[in-house]
């Protein structure tokens, strides 16, 4: 499908090949020194009416920091970016957290008739971010204030779904952390919680589902066998229901760590500290060996491993887990 005005893109295509967009230059917009990391809120554009702000985080007194994309779930808004508690911890350890929303999101949904949102849009909101999250890569590769050789991305719900789609298309995306994607469109199309019934029929339709199905993740998170991937289902989620949770765990490959939650409640209590994010990290930047023991500590007590099991480091983001339903 081609855009019908501006630039011209293919939102069935992972790729960008097939796509014409031009990046403008950034405009920087605002820079906030904390005594914890540096905040930069930028605008980004190659897209007609669709300027993008993204948060540029960085860790203070760390020369090139490895950089963690984060893309939380549809309606969820840019306002955990400007959060200064929030920013200290994606930038502990010394890593760069880069923030922005998907397409149909926050202040993305502009001049659309209200009957016209994220899932009835689909094809374009999934396209079109998966897109964005090359674009976005492309312009931090131009920087030299990251280290863009190890990329994470960290995704909830759709942007969950967005980052399997992203990390098939794009091989600079090394880590990838999914807390409850959507997907198995047909199942999740019948019985998500987010959809009105008096819309359901709608994306049953042969014709919809047929132009979604190139978007699938279902399809595409077989292929992420290269990345280090964890899922996180919870699976009292009504947003996605459990057979499709069941289809996208049967689809993960054999080196996917698969961690299932029974309930919210339970996933809350794994959010302890900086425990939800420190699995990513690891991963990206491994804690250093234990060095061999000198003269002078040979007698000392054994100090012990950094890196935590992976049992213990299983767990979950926050609020931006909760999607709410949408109102015509």
């Amino acid at each position: 499908m081609k855009r019908p005005v501006g630039n011209l893109e293919d939102w069935s295509s992972l790729s960008l090949a097939n796509s014409d967009l031009v990046a403008e230059r950034p405009l920087l917009g605002e820079t906030d020194d904390e005594p914890q990391f540096t905040r930069e809120l930028l605008q980004v554009k190659w897209r007609q009416g669709d300027p993008i702000d993204l948060y540029v985080i960085r860790p203070k007194n760390v020369v090139k920091p490895p950089a963690i994309l984060y893309l939380y779930s549809y309606p969820s808004e840019s306002e955990v970016f400007r959060n200064d508690a929030y920013c200290t911890n994606v930038t502990k350890n010394g890593f760069a957290a880069i923030g922005f929303v998907s397409a149909l999101t926050g202040h993305r949904y502009t001049n659309r008739p209200m009957k016209q949102w994220f899932v009835s849009e689909l094809q374009e909101a999934l396209g079109s971010s998966v897109h964005d999250v090359q674009m976005i890569l492309n312009y931090l590769s131009t920087r030299d204030d990251l280290d863009m050789s190890e990329v994470g991305m960290f995704g909830v719900g759709s942007g969950a779904t967005i980052a399997i789609l992203a990390a098939a298309v794009d091989p600079r995306i090394k880590t990838v952390d999914l807390i409850d994607p959507w997907g198995d469109w047909p199942d999740w199309m019948a019985k998500s919680s987010l959809i009105p019934e008096r819309e359901r029929p709608n994306y049953l339709k042969p014709e919809f589902l047929k132009k979604v199905a190139p978007l699938d993740p279902v399809e595409w998170l077989p292929q992420l066998k290269s990345q280090h991937v964890r899922l996180q289902q919870v699976l009292d989620d009504s947003v996605t229901p459990p057979i499709a949770q069941q289809r996208i765990k049967a689809a993960a490959s054999g080196t996917t760590q698969v961690v299932d939650f029974r309930t919210t409640q339970q996933f809350s209590q794994a959010l302890a500290g900086d425990k939800l994010l420190r699995w990513m990290k690891d991963q990206l930047r491994p804690p250093a060996p234990l060095q061999p023991a000198t003269r002078d500590s040979q007698n000392s007590q054994a100090v012990k491993p950094a890196v935590e099991s992976n049992d213990d480091r299983s767990n979950r983001d926050n609020s931006n887990h909760d999607n709410s339903n949408h109102d015509d």
